[in-house]
């Protein structure tokens, strides 16, 4: 199935577009979380957006969930990691299966994770960001993953299951993964190395480590690294008045697109990208 609009994202800007394209009878599929924003939940109170005064993020949250299911908008929780212009539009790698899109709509967020020096050259030879699709290249090899988040904890033990021997570095304390062939590294690492192909790593003390590959796995990737070729701005997407990017058919909104970090903003823009959308489709 080739669907019309794919929306990678799950903040105020994908929600606010779902729901224009849901009223347009658009077919869409939506990547991101069912729980929505854990930005928007972590805001104490909210004073400036129009229509809920002094609400807190948590409510405000639970009303776009609400909102999302009254529509009958199903979110497919699978994280996008690579994205590729087609012949008939763009194709999406969303774990280890491919979607069609004839569009795309980014609603990233700000990626604060900055990829490490080597990461985004490497990446295919070496680097991966999804371990279902590229675990079993690794069998009885050694390894590093990054873990940016206890949720990967399963893709580590996962890939724990097939290599030699596996180092990981996470951003966080009390690490639940506990396996006789993993070591949990307490440094941090500076550079992944290798010329054609991933050959270690170096770490902040200067240790260096011999490796096969190296698993990254974070909430979300970099959108220049996400799809080439896309316009970027430090680390903001380029877009025009109508949230059109450089590459024609996709189209981007929210913190993504830079500040200011609102969410009035946000949920603007993402009503503005879709019915660029809209008249995108129409016209193509």
């Amino acid at each position: 199935m080739i669907y019309e609009v794919a929306i990678v994202g799950s903040g105020p800007a994908a929600v606010s577009a779902a729901l224009t394209l849901k009223i347009h009878n658009k077919s869409i599929i939506w990547f991101g979380s069912n729980k929505l924003s854990h930005k928007v939940e972590k805001s104490e109170k909210i004073a400036n957006y129009p229509g809920v005064a002094m609400v807190t993020g948590l409510e405000l949250n639970r009303l776009y969930r609400q909102q999302v299911a009254q529509a009958g908008i199903e979110i497919t929780e699978r994280l996008v990691t690579n994205i590729v212009s087609s012949r008939r539009g763009f194709m999406l790698q969303g774990g280890d299966e491919i979607y069609d899109a004839k569009t795309v709509l980014l609603c990233t967020g700000s990626v604060s994770a900055k990829g490490f020096p080597g990461e985004e050259r490497l990446l295919g030879n070496g680097v991966s960001y999804c371990a279902t699709c590229d675990g079993f290249l690794y069998r009885r090899k050694i390894i590093a993953v990054f873990c940016g988040s206890r949720e990967f904890e399963h893709e580590v033990i996962y890939l724990s299951e097939l290599a030699e021997k596996l180092y990981l570095f996470t951003p966080y304390s009390d690490c639940g993964v506990e396996r006789e062939n993993v070591v949990v590294n307490p440094g941090k690492i500076k550079e992944i190395t290798g010329e054609k192909q991933v050959s270690g790593v170096v770490m902040t003390d200067g240790t260096a480590l011999d490796l096969s590959g190296v698993f990254v796995l974070r909430s979300a990737v970099a959108p220049g690294t996400l799809l080439r070729g896309l316009e970027i701005n430090g680390a903001d997407i380029v877009v025009d008045r109508h949230m059109a990017t450089n590459k024609p058919g996709c189209f981007a909104a929210g913190d993504c697109t830079g500040r200011p970090y609102q969410l009035a903003k946000a949920v603007g823009e993402g009503n503005v990208a879709a019915h660029s959308l809209i008249e995108y489709l129409a016209n193509h």
